[in-house]
């Protein structure tokens, strides 16, 4: 019997039942219950953090193009809701200003901020002044998959928790996750599967581990077995459901 609660991450929202990156995504998401919600962050043509998934605007909306070439009003006049359902025609692209104000609507649910490939300090500057000055003290995490990127955050935020995503095994992360003074790590589920190890060798680094991309019943399993100290998912919903069944004392 799993005996241990890891925490609900929303991944882009609620976003097996809503657009991702959108306001409906994330309302649900705290709705749900999550602990927190993994956003994505683009600086717009005219230099606004705005939280979309892709660099391109073309798989979530009705328009077309790189992120960094529209400016703030050409993204929010995009529809980013009716490819994903009809219903939600009229969702926009956020800017990252306004999901810090729907934040503020959900007492408690923190934020995992994620920045798409390489950053440099100079870009990190203003979505990080953002961020840091949202009043999010314990509930903001952000993270990147470039090592340039996670150290540009450390030299830009030192007092902002970091973490860095991994997907695949490598032999230096240990030593590279102290050069990058994280606070956590973020594998993929089947890193976390392949090697029985890293969850624990992270915890003994005082490092917390988010686990991702889990949208079923296996991975979850496979997730709070090892011990991971949140799951991001797609169905923040479901999972709360089911850690609570997982994690509840059996009766005698």
């Amino acid at each position: 019997m799993v005996t241990r609660y890891p925490a609900v991450i929303a991944h882009r929202g609620a976003s097996a039942d809503a657009p991702q990156n959108t306001p409906a995504a994330f309302d649900l998401a705290g709705q749900a219950g999550a602990a927190m919600i993994e956003i994505d962050v683009h600086l717009s043509a005219d230099g606004v953090p705005v939280v979309i998934h892709d660099g391109t605007v073309d798989a979530t909306t009705d328009g077309t193009g790189e992120v960094r070439s529209l400016t703030r009003d050409e993204l929010q006049a995009l529809d980013a809701g009716s490819w994903f359902d009809g219903k939600f025609a009229g969702q926009r692209v956020p800017t990252l200003t306004e999901v810090l104000a729907l934040v503020e609507r959900h007492p408690g649910l923190g934020i995992l901020c994620e920045f798409k490939g390489r950053w440099s300090a100079e870009d990190l500057a203003v979505p990080m002044r953002v961020l840091d000055g949202a009043g999010l003290e314990g509930r903001l995490v952000v993270q990147g998959f470039d090592p340039v990127t996670v150290a540009a955050l450390r030299d830009v935020a030192p007092g902002v928790p970091r973490s860095l995503l991994v997907e695949h095994p490598r032999a230096d992360l240990p030593g590279l996750l102290a050069e990058l003074d994280a606070a956590a790590v973020s594998p993929a589920v089947a890193l976390v599967a392949d090697d029985p190890e890293l969850v624990p060798a992270a915890h003994a680094a005082g490092l917390r581990v988010f686990g991702w991309t889990a949208n079923d019943e296996a991975a979850w399993r496979t997730l709070t077995d090892a011990g991971v100290d949140g799951i991001i998912t797609d169905r923040p919903a479901a999972l709360r459901d089911w850690l609570e069944t997982a994690t509840a004392p059996a009766r005698g």
